[in-house]
């Protein structure tokens, strides 16, 4: 949507002086949208009133330009008006992005097995935010180049750096590629450069809306490329320093960090059986200094509790999911895996290893065309929990920008609460699910929108009566929100009679609406906000609404309750 649809005006808003009856008397305001309406020849109704005390005049839905004019006109004329103004149309302004692959996103946007990314959009995009990619380094890509900052390379050795010296402030992607089989241990086979660390940093903040590429999930976050992997992989005490010096500490010989992350990708690893405490000191560390550190759980179909950085503590572990919501074939599992996100598969378990047979399947990001050294760039789609790690990196930018005090353990509990059941299987454990961008976005913003749940059966209201209608709530995680909204739709003559009450599945009763003898007007159209942050959120929910008057029925046309 580029432009915004011209909505007609159906309703205004009025605002009457303080000491205009109609400023406190539904009843009064009712009375004067009927003396406005034979004025100018329109079928007005007073709706209800607003929070602030304004009254919503609804003008009907045949109402042309003109006929607002002169409506807005009749009420500006009348000396007990302060203000009258047109009830407009607001949307939402994340777009779906026009990048030339987004289509082929399936990992960001489909119900089956995406991450739910496009919905949080509205919210936040991760300005402000920097993400530090520990990994291969960075290949320069102008679907990228916007976003990136300056980083540092960490290689301490030139042979494997390649770039003839040893530590430097250059974090350019040497290439790691292996001219032999053997060359980097027994059992290491021959292969072209990855590009391995230019492809992460797409998935997190590749630029959307320039027409070109794909779109990263915090497309307005920076990228800081920081060089650990060369040729062979990379050290241990590189990878610690690099992660002390991405997060703001001091590293010897090593210049300060001007723009220091707030989130750090790891999607590298190795064998181990316990997290080296080099990793774990570097990694308390940048936890203390405020930095969430995501790690890719591996790719070696095995319990990830046998590989590090994956088996430390104070990180966020994450195991990858294919298409179609199951784990991975690969993706390394286990009791200590914290949430999984989309990994893709470019082959089936059963395929070729190596083969690329179901490309659709993969995570297509930024990448790079050459074989050793750099060449043109291009995209490419990629399988690994490397590729589900900066999903939840991208979420933690997202999340971290939307509400910058949330500490790294408010950002991995909200992750954590918020994913969704994975739709298919996941044998060994896959964490707490699939992660669910927008859900936690409108978690840790306090805006609803994680599910909502109706009722539409009509419920008769006879006089002197008490009636309910039920929703049964599932599938969630915890308590209700602060903010459970309550959307109401009652049709009944003269509502004064009526008292609305929402009871939790405890029995606890919190008052919606009280019964007023002098409020005549039909029909209760409403949202109400409730605190039921002490309330499980999972159980039968019940209205209750209670005639307390003889003379005027309805009944309960529908309700619904949005956490």
């Amino acid at each position: 949507m580029t432009k915004l649809p011209a909505a007609p005006v159906e309703k205004v808003i009025v605002t009457y002086k303080s000491k205009a009856a109609e400023a406190s008397s539904n009843a009064a305001a009712t009375s004067d949208a009927a003396d406005k309406g034979s004025e100018t020849g329109e079928n007005l109704s007073f709706e209800r009133r607003l929070a602030g005390g304004a009254a919503l005049v609804d003008l009907g839905k045949d109402a042309s330009k003109k006929d607002v004019a002169e409506v807005m006109d009749a009420f500006r004329a009348d000396p007990q008006v302060a203000s009258v103004e047109p009830d407009i149309r607001a949307y939402a302004m994340a777009v779906t992005p026009n990048d030339t692959e987004y289509t082929k996103q399936w990992d960001l946007f489909e119900a089956t097995g995406g991450m739910n990314v496009p919905g949080a959009w509205d919210k936040t995009t991760g300005s402000g935010v920097t993400v530090a990619v520990i990994d291969t380094g960075y290949a320069t890509h102008s679907d990228l180049a916007t976003n990136v900052v300056s980083g540092y390379d960490f290689i301490s050795t030139s042979a494997d750096a390649r770039d003839g010296n040893g530590r430097d402030s250059n974090a350019k992607d040497e290439g790691d590629w292996n001219a032999t089989d053997g060359e980097c241990g027994t059992g290491s086979k021959a292969g072209n450069s990855s590009w391995h660390g230019t492809h992460v940093a797409g998935t997190i903040a590749a630029t959307a809306g320039n027409s070109k590429g794909v779109a990263g999930i915090a497309y307005n976050a920076k990228i800081q490329p920081v060089r650990v992997l060369g040729k062979c992989g990379g050290s241990s005490a590189d990878i610690a320093d690099a992660i002390t010096w991405a997060s703001g500490g001091s590293v010897p010989g090593v210049p300060a960090n001007a723009t220091p992350a707030k989130v750090i990708n790891l999607s590298l690893g190795g064998a181990s059986a316990t997290c080296p405490s080099v990793y774990q000191n570097a990694i308390n560390g940048a936890v203390s200094r405020g930095t969430t550190v995501v790690v890719a759980a591996g790719n070696s179909n095995a319990n990830a509790s046998g590989f590090t950085p994956a088996n430390c503590a104070n990180i966020i572990n994450v195991a990858s999911t294919s298409r179609e919501g199951n784990r991975s074939f690969y993706s390394n599992f286990g009791s200590i895996v914290d949430v999984a996100a989309p990994g893709g598969e470019t082959r089936r378990a059963t395929d070729t290893p190596g083969t690329v047979t179901t490309p659709e399947n993969g995570i297509l990001s930024t990448l790079n065309s050459g074989t050793t050294t750099q060449s043109a760039e291009n995209y490419k789609p990629y399988q690994g929990t490397s590729m589900a790690a900066p999903h939840i990196a991208g979420l933690a930018a997202l999340l971290e920008s939307a509400k910058p005090a949330l500490t790294p353990a408010d950002i991995e509990s909200a992750i954590k609460a918020n994913a969704r059941a994975l739709p298919g299987t996941c044998t060994g454990g896959c964490g707490t699910g699939i992660a669910d961008a927008a859900k936690t976005v409108n978690a840790v913003t306090g805006t609803p929108g994680g599910a909502t749940f109706t009722n539409s059966a009509d419920v008769t209201i006879n006089d002197n009566s008490t009636v309910s209608s039920s929703i049964a709530v599932t599938g969630r995680t915890g308590n209700a929100p602060a903010a459970l909204k309550v959307d109401v739709d009652i049709k009944h003559t003269w509502r004064g009679d009526l008292a609305i009450d929402l009871i939790a599945p405890d029995g606890t009763v919190r008052s919606l609406k009280a019964s007023s003898g002098s409020d005549s007007a039909d029909n209760v159209l409403a949202t109400y906000t409730v605190d039921a942050s002490s309330e499980v959120a999972n159980g039968t929910w019940k209205l209750q609404v209670r005639d307390v008057a003889s003379g005027d029925t309805g009944y309960i046309d529908s309700w619904s309750l949005t956490f």
